[in-house]
């Protein structure tokens, strides 16, 4: 393994939680995973986006960075690789969807105070699917508050986590379309995906079509 912090990313429904398990199971790697159903606005902002935004994203800024930030103070010494099934910069992402102008100004200010603290990954691993297949991952694990979901809402988080990952530098970001795949039941294409793990990358964005 030539990695000691890989992350997996990509919009509601692409299979992030599902890949990081696998991970962590295969590599005996330290398991980090949101608490998205301790969150109380998750439920309310899907009913009404516009009044609950800003309270849902702040609670999720400062619940991952109390996530990783205790991480750091208490690895596991005997696992070397931590597998996440986020990035803490998916804050940014979401909160640039969902937060008015100055909403986001705010947030953004105290996102820039406390993210610096924070590690990067060594390797970001992003699972691309079409919204329609997004939804129908959505649809299929069958959370009642997300059922409401639209495929245009899906389409600009996805476009919005291009964008952002296409502007970074710093470490290797693995674009992987996945519409075709199904790590969790096919072996084989599982497989094909922890093989990535085992490479090296330039840093920046790869495409991976398999």
């Amino acid at each position: 393994m030539k990695y000691e912090y890989i992350v997996i990313e990509g919009a509601i429904g692409a299979g992030k939680t599902s890949l990081a398990e696998l991970f962590a199971q295969d590599f005996n790697a330290e398991l980090v995973l949101e608490r998205f159903v301790d969150n109380n606005f998750l439920p309310k902002f899907y009913k009404d986006p516009e009044h609950y935004a800003f309270q849902l994203e702040m609670t999720f800024l400062t619940d991952r960075y109390q996530q990783l930030k205790d991480l750091l103070s208490k690895r596991d010494l005997f696992k070397n690789l931590v597998v996440a099934d986020y990035f803490i910069d998916k804050c940014l992402i979401f909160s640039k969807n969902n937060l008015n102008p100055d909403e986001y100004a705010l947030f953004k200010k105290v996102y820039d105070m406390i993210s610096s603290y924070l590690p990067k990954p060594d390797l970001l691993i992003y699972l691309h699917k079409t919204p329609e297949n997004l939804m129908k991952n959505i649809i299929k694990r069958g959370r009642s508050y997300e059922q409401n979901i639209e495929l245009s809402y899906l389409g600009a988080i996805q476009e919005n986590y291009i964008t952002y990952l296409k502007q970074w530098e710093s470490f290797p970001v693995l674009m992987v379309e996945s519409d075709h795949l199904d790590f969790v039941n096919n072996r084989e294409d599982y497989l094909k995906l922890r093989d990535l793990t085992l490479q090296s990358y330039p840093v920046g964005i790869t495409p991976i079509i398999f």
